[in-house]
């Protein structure tokens, strides 16, 4: 008898059209050790356990004063006015202008994303997203941020631009603030928490190599 086909799991938020977003090969969460230990790679799943906090900081779903509007979230808190002298995005031709956030964490691990089903040929990158609306640089990142891992995040600093397949992406380096990983949108699957020593088995596109760099080098700066 032929083994029945399996039948993909089915992610706990609709998509943006309200449709039902089926995820091919679900990924499986990891034990509540890794979930303290700085060497280890926490991997957090649609709806997955959470501790109650990590580093001192709570860990529990995004409610009060979540905006809920495109308007709400161009004045959204977290955006950081004190950063001066910004370079200007250099946009080529074809290129869509984004933004997005880089969160470590006080153990030195960062937070990274399960692109769903490998979306765009990515297993695993930075939270991140095209500009909307007349959203600023640094709402759209806090709000990619959230639509994506789940966490309230604050941006502390600008980090670097990074040209992409499509885009060229300001990236900030933020904290988190609040926020539940396992609050993920549909569009990731899951929701890691990496040493940097991880980083380069995790990211498999080469783009993300100036982040890594970029991290190592604030590492041994701090």
């Amino acid at each position: 008898m032929m083994n029945a086909t399996p039948i993909p799991a089915v992610h706990p938020k609709r998509n943006e059209h309200g449709a039902t977003v089926s995820i091919r090969a679900p990924s499986s969460a990891s034990g509540e050790a890794t979930w303290f230990a700085r060497t280890a790679v926490a991997v957090f799943t649609p709806g997955s356990s959470v501790p109650s906090a990590l580093n001192d900081v709570a860990v529990a779903p995004w409610v009060d004063g979540r905006p809920q509007s495109e308007l709400a979230w161009a004045s959204v808190s977290g955006q950081c006015g004190g950063i001066v002298g910004l370079p200007a995005l250099k946009l080529r031709a074809g290129k869509k202008a984004a933004s997005g956030v880089i969160v470590p964490e006080a153990d030195g691990r960062v937070w990274l994303v399960g692109p769903t089903n490998g979306f765009g040929g990515v297993t695993h990158t930075f939270p991140k997203g095209t500009l909307e609306g007349a959203l600023s640089h640094q709402a759209n990142a806090i709000k990619e941020c959230f639509e994506e891992t789940g966490l309230r995040v604050a941006i502390d600093a600008f980090a670097l631009d990074v040209e992409r397949s499509t885009s060229v992406v300001r990236y900030f380096l933020a904290h988190r603030t609040g926020g539940s990983p396992a609050d993920m949108g549909w569009e990731s699957q899951a929701v890691l928490l990496a040493p940097l020593s991880a980083l380069d088995a995790l990211l498999n596109r080469p783009e993300d190599q100036a982040i890594i760099a970029f991290l190592r080098e604030r590492a041994g700066r701090v």
